[in-house]
């Protein structure tokens, strides 16, 4: 099989972190985010990948290579303008073949079994399958209503609860699908087209057979900062089943290769220290903090609830809190920070305090 990652998008609602790092390669516990997904769909039996890519594709590439280091075959689709979720997949067509297609929107972290989805949709002889995910508040979402069968019957796009009167279950697009390739004859090229108000209506209206794949399989948009840090916080929980790189010691303590981690520092579980990281005497780490490969914790610091990526350095006495520290960042000592996002390269000056 092959499957299509949609991820040329701009990554706006995580600036400033994607100034200068394409969203797919935004380190998600240590390692570029679209490195999970193709590890995912590698163990469901995909070995062919393309990336529909638009935002600095050329430093996508150069993470990824031929994908031959994963174990599958990348192929790389660009846009030269935003096309939309079904345009970009459509601008791909040439890479399709004649087997189902798996189609992967680039935000979603998930273990969902892919597996029994693509069952599913061979018994039900479907056009087009969509993972649905269950949701408490789908007002913010495009709820899709099904039959007794799983036929989708309706789409809701952003609903008010007086519209959801009588609807006994909230389902959203989990952004997973499983297509007949041949659906994509009739989409226009290079034009704007979404699959949720262009595509999938139109197979409803043509009375094509689509379904909706129900799963409690964990589910998460990772697209804005609070979401991109409580993905952390699931993968260091085990909620999702995704590859962390580091030796596991005490429950949910990761220690990357050639750390150095101090006698009298602490790390109290779960954290993940990258690679080469150093942390420095008295230095405590804990609450889901993830400090990057070659990162420098100073001593008596305390780094709580925080994402370092990779080259940054912590000063000694800082207090580091709730926040997210980009690449190459240098944090002198004697800081408190809170609450606060820093854009790659960025300089906090001795004394510093940040309380966001």
């Amino acid at each position: 099989m092959k499957a299509v990652i949609i991820a040329g998008g701009l990554g706006t609602r995580l600036r400033p972190l994607t100034y200068n790092t394409p969203k797919p390669i935004v380190p998600v516990a240590n390692r570029a985010f679209v490195i999970h997904q193709i590890e995912h769909l590698k163990r469901h039996g995909v070995s062919e990948i393309i990336l529909n890519l638009h935002y600095l594709p050329d430093a996508i590439k150069q993470v990824l290579g031929d994908g031959s280091q994963f174990g599958v075959k990348l192929f790389y689709s660009i846009e030269s303008d935003p096309l939309g979720t079904a345009g970009a997949v459509k601008n791909a067509e040439e890479y399709f073949g004649s087997d189902l297609l798996i189609v992967f929107n680039g935000d979603v972290l998930t273990d969902l079994n892919i597996s029994k989805m693509v069952d599913f949709h061979r018994q039900k002889k479907a056009k087009a399958t969509i993972a649905l995910t269950p949701v408490e508040d789908p007002t913010a979402y495009g709820l899709v209503l099904t039959g007794e069968d799983s036929r989708v019957k309706e789409f809701l796009e952003k609903p008010n609860w007086e519209r959801l009167e009588g609807i006994a279950k909230f389902e959203i697009n989990a952004g997973t699908y499983v297509i007949d390739p041949k659906v994509f004859k009739d989409v226009p090229k290079n034009t704007r087209y979404m699959f949720e108000h262009d595509l999938f209506p139109k197979l409803l209206m043509d009375r094509e057979r689509v379904f909706g794949y129900s799963s409690a399989s964990f589910w998460l948009d990772i697209g804005n900062i609070a979401k991109y840090k409580h993905a952390h916080e699931a993968i260091l929980r085990g909620e999702v089943a995704v590859r962390v790189l580091g030796m596991r010691e005490d429950g949910a303590c990761f220690i990357g290769r050639g750390a150095k981690v101090a006698k009298s520092a602490k790390l109290i579980s779960p954290v993940l220290v990258g690679e080469e990281a150093a942390i420095m005497d008295g230095a405590v780490i804990k609450d889901y903090s993830v400090v990057g490969s070659k990162v420098a914790v100073g001593a008596n610091s305390t780094v709580e609830n925080s994402i370092i990526w990779d080259n940054s350095s912590i000063g000694e006495h800082v207090k580091l809190s709730q926040s997210i520290v980009g690449y190459n960042c240098r944090i002198e000592d004697n800081c408190s920070i809170r609450g606060v996002v820093l854009a790659d390269n960025s300089l906090v000056a001795k004394g510093t305090i940040f309380n966001a």
